[in-house]
């Protein structure tokens, strides 16, 4: 069907006398006679007209709009694609957690999945499994207010996504209005967006005849697709959407929702969603076995591609009971298809240095199309594991996209090997810089022992340095990272501060627009917080959480640096050999120049006052948060809470003052009970953060 455009978004003024009465009610007719058609043609895929009486339609409909645009609603079927390209896209704060899912592989493991949930619920009742083909695309959110869609977001870490509203509204099943009545006054409903194979196939043909690079796998193709800042361009590919769940929730004075799973899902297809056709519920965890089979020999007949099955406790509440546990529900899993597996020749192993010195084995493989992609290397991990796999340069191997993703070497043809094939000699010397190569007691990789001074090492802590958790450079990837180094402009991270708007700007591809954004992103970038800089310094094993602790305990830079072991020891999240690693770097002479040198091109933060930080209300205060919360995301509460001064972690111990426990609190709140540790409840945070 043909999609057609509008900029226009008002909404109608009833009140005004030039609207024609005849023009309004033809105008609501029209869009409702579409909405049922793209229902019966993008939902329930059973079209009731030609394509050529709905193009008609939509014409007639793009003509009144035309003539009366104060009559054009965000809602009519004419507003799917906006016009005005983004720069990028905002960020989105989940008000719910969008959890992954905990994989078993086999039978077994699906057994004991089931057993853990009825030793939780401490019955040996059989309860019913929602099921559902597991889409291999893209995990997204909707946001409707009053049944109108407001906003898409991608799932992104869990917590924070990114608005993709204009690419939302593209996509032909995605309803801007629901149907029917009765919805919550603000419903977030949860699913993946993926792209059909026939839609995959033809788009690569178009690409192909046009001379164009077409896409190695649908799922590649539907997230490139999606995340396209010109909706326009989105418009053009066949994604789809079906739903999987519901997030947040606000009744108001719509209807709750059944007290079911697949009832909620079923409701949803009501209101206009697309849901799986291949989704059933079964009585028992045998159903769940029997469910699986039956659809991996169906797998390949599907108009989709799937990477599994998801199975989920079907009863809402019994969900609620059995709760969470770290980022992944306790009531659903997904049982994995096996990974695909494809025979090839390994014809070389090259060695490659990362950004803590790690030596890493690569093997290069006789190119082989597995699981979606053309797969040329694969990693061997370190030299345990070559010696496990006992293989040679020249052996015909077993490789494996381990999740689908990651290729990796899982057995060796001995039948295949010749008298031609060799070992793998792991070199004595770094492979770039040529410097001596360590392997610490107790560890299986191999490290360059030259540090920062080490090219490679070098190249990637820049990478590390620019990254959004760190200094947040904007425009610095890895390419260009790459090219800067090649150039001889950058050694290091300092040298990004040196740079010459002349010599960026003669670089392949850079112009001149984008050397100048380049070098004010980089200058922008020196005014950040202590932490941010000590994550960004990429010192072994301090992530972001121990940065943050380390900024917090120390409070100055020089303070951290002149740190011996029992100092560092006394830093919650530090243990000895994070406290190894740290002290370790801060006593390197290269480190520390580049530390100093970064200090005098201007890198500052704002000082931490102790005593100010004394005189908030929860100063000192360890608090853990577990639990859904209703009225605010658990990051919007942990950073309130911080405000006050509270330290927030992740885990409860000796060391918690005080435990959040939101709905669906789960074994933090067993072992905060256990240990005697204050409980508050979501009401209680509230009266607390009003301190």
């Amino acid at each position: 069907m043909v999609e057609q455009k509008s900029m226009f978004d008002a909404e109608p003024d009833q009140g005004s006398e030039t609207i024609s009465s005849s023009a309004l009610e033809q105008i609501v007719l029209l869009r409702k006679q579409i909405e049922n058609w793209n229902y019966d043609y993008y939902v329930m895929d059973a079209p009731q007209v030609p394509d050529a009486e709905y193009d008609r339609k939509i014409q007639q409909l793009i003509s009144l709009e035309s003539q009366n645009p104060e009559l054009i609603t965000s809602d009519s079927p004419t507003q799917r694609v906006g016009g005005t390209p983004l720069s990028a896209f905002d960020q989105v704060q989940h008000e719910m957690p969008m959890l992954s899912l905990d994989n078993v592989f086999d039978e077994t493991q699906l057994l004991d999945f089931d057993r853990r949930i009825h030793d939780r619920l401490n019955t040996d009742q059989a309860f019913e499994y929602a099921c559902e083909p597991k889409l291999d695309g893209i995990a997204a959110s909707l946001l409707y207010e009053n049944g109108i869609l407001i906003r898409g977001a991608t799932r992104g870490d869990g917590s924070t996504g990114e608005n993709i509203t204009q690419n939302i509204r593209t996509i032909q099943s995605i309803p801007l209005k629901l149907r029917g009545s009765g919805w919550p006054q603000r419903l977030e409903i949860r699913g993946e967006i993926y792209m059909p194979r026939a839609g995959f196939n033809a788009l690569n043909e178009k690409a192909k005849a046009a001379g164009e690079k077409g896409f190695m796998n649908p799922r590649n193709a539907a997230a490139g697709s999606l995340r396209q800042l010109d909706a326009r361009i989105t418009a053009t590919r066949p994604l789809e959407m079906c739903c999987y769940s519901v997030g947040m929730v606000e009744v108001g004075t719509g209807e709750p929702l059944p007290e079911k799973h697949a009832e909620v899902l079923k409701q949803f297809n009501a209101w206009g969603l697309r849901i799986n056709p291949e989704m059933a519920v079964v009585k028992n965890i045998q159903g769940c076995v029997d469910y699986y089979q039956m659809l991996a020999e169906k797998r390949d007949s599907l108009s989709y591609d799937i990477d599994g099955i998801v199975f989920k406790v079907n009863d809402l509440k019994l969900q609620l009971r059995l709760g969470f546990v770290a980022k992944a529900p306790r009531w659903a899993t997904a049982h994995k298809f096996p990974a695909q597996e494809e025979m090839t020749v390994l014809n070389d192993v090259e060695f490659q240095v990362g950004r803590t010195g790690a030596i890493t084995p690569v093997a290069r493989l006789e190119p082989v199309f597995v699981g979606g992609v053309t797969v040329s290397n694969a990693t061997l991990h370190n030299a345990d594991e070559v010696a496990r796999l006992q293989v040679k340069i020249g052996d015909t191997v077993v490789i494996r996209r381990a999740g689908d993703v990651i290729p990796k070497i899982v057995s060796v043809v001995m039948a295949k090997r010749t008298n031609f094939a060799r070992d793998i000699i792991f070199p004595d010397t770094c492979p770039v810089c040529s410097a001596a190569v360590e392997r610490i007691e107790g560890e299986v990789i191999t490290r360059c022992s030259a540090g920062i001074s080490c090219p490679a090492q070098s190249k990637q802590a820049i990478k590390h340095f620019a990254s959004r958790k760190a200094m947040d450079i904007d425009g610095l990837g890895d390419k260009l990272v790459d090219q800067l180094a090649d150039a001889g402009l950058i050694k290091n991270m300092t040298d990004l501060f040196c740079l010459d708007w002349k010599e960026v700007v003669a670089l392949e591809r850079m112009g001149q627009k984008s050397a100048s954004n380049l070098l004010s992103a980089i200058n922008a970038c020196k005014q950040t917080t202590l932490a941010r800089f000590l994550y960004a310094l990429g010192i072994r094993e301090v992530g972001e959480a121990t940065a943050k602790s380390l900024a917090e305990y120390f409070k100055e830079l020089s303070a951290l640096m002149h740190a011996d072991e029992a100092a560092l020891l006394e830093v919650d999240d530090v243990g000895p050999i994070v406290a190894q690693h740290i002290r370790l770097f801060f006593q390197n002479t290269d480190n520390q120049l580049i530390v100093n040198k970064l200090v005098e091109v201007g890198m500052h933060w704002p000082a931490i006052d102790a005593s100010s930080e004394l005189a908030l209300p929860l100063a000192g205060k360890v608090i853990v948060l577990t639990g859904n919360l209703e009225s605010m995301g658990r990051s919007e509460a942990k950073e309130q809470l911080q405000r006050l001064g509270a330290k927030v972690t992740g885990s409860v111990s000796k060391k918690t003052d005080l435990l959040i426990a939101g709905a669906a609190a789960g074994s933090k709140l067993t072992k905060a009970q256990d240990l005697g540790i204050e409980i508050l409840d979501e009401e209680g945070l509230k009266v607390l953060l009003n301190v």
